[in-house]
């Protein structure tokens, strides 16, 4: 993981959060969305399996995924 690569998906999850809302007004409904959705674009990232809600996720998934979510959420208060 790179602090790149998080904050990459970590923006990109905001910018997605903005389309699934319809809006771009800073709200705890838009921040939860960025925060999961950036999350879920890191552990995609890093190569996560989910496969009937069981994880195999490789020692890089949380901190790329926890990291993109933390981005994501930061920047979703700042929109």
């Amino acid at each position: 993981m790179t602090i790149a690569q998080a904050v990459t998906l970590g923006v990109a999850g905001n910018e997605l959060s903005t389309k699934i809302t319809g809006t771009s007004e800073a709200s705890a409904a838009r921040t939860a969305v960025a925060t999961g959705t950036g999350a879920a674009l890191g552990a995609a990232a890093a190569g996560t399996l989910v496969v009937a809600g069981v994880a195999a996720a490789a020692p890089v998934t949380v901190p790329l995924a926890v990291a993109a979510g933390a981005v994501s959420f930061i920047a979703s208060l700042f929109d």
